[in-house]
């Protein structure tokens, strides 16, 4: 590896906003908001929109997607399915 040209890897805390979720672990992410953690240290936060905390896949609590409307508005669009020029109907 050439020396200088990699960023800092250093202990970062990542703060799920939805979840409450709080972990420390070690990134180049960078931060201007510090926050004190449990070892008693301060060390930069990076709050995140989604962790496994608050994904609907971890979490199990998944939006329902209108699939119905979505095959309906195709159709209108693109009329009935199966009706190819050339194919027998």
């Amino acid at each position: 590896m050439q020396p200088d040209i990699h960023p800092a890897y250093r202990p970062v805390v990542f703060r799920d906003k939805v979840g409450g979720l709080t972990f420390l672990t070690r990134s180049t992410a960078t931060s201007n908001k510090t926050v004190e953690w449990e070892d008693g240290n301060t060390y930069p936060v990076i709050d995140v929109e989604i962790s496994s905390a608050s994904h609907p896949f971890y979490t199990g609590n998944a939006r329902v997607v209108d699939t119905a409307g979505r095959v309906e508005r195709f159709q209108r669009r693109y009329g009935l399915a199966g009706s190819k020029p050339g194919t027998p109907s």
